[in-house]
């Protein structure tokens, strides 16, 4: 494998076949907070001796609640490029890979993949919401998270080999809409790393570095709605609060001349962001408590059709015959 001499190593040739690499991810990235999961982080990706292999750890929470920017924080800590692809339930296995398309001159060009052109330069790639993505492509992953890390491209037709300096971590949400990934590749995404919600100090260090423009009463109320949802094991996350927050402070801005007062723009921001049910945490708690399952008593059939009163209920009992048992006894 050897890289073209053109600027920023923009191609390179794999047995014949000339790859159009990607450009790395150039977002900014701070951890605040939750310094422990950084340092396991960076502990998966270190190698020990020469015979050891970096592990790729599957970085897992609820959405919104900073899995990508740990990914980003960690890649920047060890200075190396970054590279993001986000994972999707159409991904297929050319998308991850090498993708055909036609160029300028007519003729198919094959454009590396973001994961590919961190193979190849040696940078960090995150797979963003892995278990969003089918079996499938999953399948087309396999020898590289484990000790041979190539790929194979079929549409190129060529062996891609991982540099040395290659790192990769894969985030996942805790929630539904994702596809149940498979043994084979869960073993090769070890360890999990489990991310919480931050601390109440932490939060408002979050919400003040994405808006250092925001004064304490906004944040205050902000991350006093945060905590209480993270305290009642609600879904609000941190990226909840910077939009909701973000939003309230543009409609104080946009009418100069009728402001809205802090708390009635927080309120309407809450409402439009996040719903009706966000004004009133501790019902939705109660809510989500009931549809759980809560501390009721599972019901039969017969508990959807008749009263428990009715002699037609399957578990009906006659009170003369309770009373009957009771005077034989």
């Amino acid at each position: 494998m050897g890289v073209a001499n053109e600027p920023a190593a923009r191609v390179v040739d794999i047995d014949g076949i000339r790859l159009h690499l990607g450009h790395a991810d150039t977002t900014a990235g701070e951890w605040i907070g939750q310094a422990e999961v950084l340092k396991q982080l960076l502990a998966c990706w270190l190698v020990v001796d020469a015979r050891d292999l970096p592990l790729t750890p599957r970085l897992v929470g609820a959405p919104g609640i900073g899995k990508t920017t740990l990914g980003i924080a960690a890649a920047r800590i060890r200075k190396q490029d970054l590279y993001i692809y986000q994972c999707t339930a159409d991904t297929r296995p050319e998308d991850l890979l090498v993708t055909p398309v036609l160029a300028d001159s007519g003729k198919i060009q094959y454009q590396a993949s973001p994961l590919v052109t961190a193979m190849v330069r040696g940078g960090v790639c995150i797979l963003d919401e892995g278990n969003r993505m089918n079996e499938k492509s999953w399948a087309s992953l396999a020898p590289l998270l484990d000790h041979r890390r190539y790929v194979e491209s079929i549409v190129a037709g060529i062996t891609i080999r991982a540099h040395e300096n290659f790192r990769c971590a894969v985030t996942m949400n805790e929630d539904d809409s994702t596809y149940e990934i498979p043994d084979y590749i869960l073993s090769r995404l070890q360890p999990s790393l489990a991310l919480g919600h931050p601390a109440r100090q932490d939060e408002l260090a979050i919400l003040q570095y994405h808006l250092p423009f925001a004064d304490s009463e906004m944040l205050n109320l902000t991350v006093e709605f945060l905590q209480q949802a993270h305290a009642l094991k609600l879904d609000f996350s941190t990226r909840d609060g910077i939009n909701v927050l973000r939003y309230a402070l543009k409609r104080i801005a946009a009418d100069l001349k009728h402001p809205l007062g802090k708390d009635v723009a927080w309120q309407e921001s809450l409402q439009a962001c996040l719903g009706d049910e966000a004004l009133d945490l501790q019902r939705l708690a109660e809510r989500k408590r009931q549809s759980l399952g809560g501390n009721a008593l599972p019901m039969g059939l017969g508990d959807f059709f008749f009263d428990p009163k009715n002699p037609l209920h399957p578990d009906y009992q006659d009170e003369d015959e309770d009373e009957d048992e009771e005077d034989d006894e």
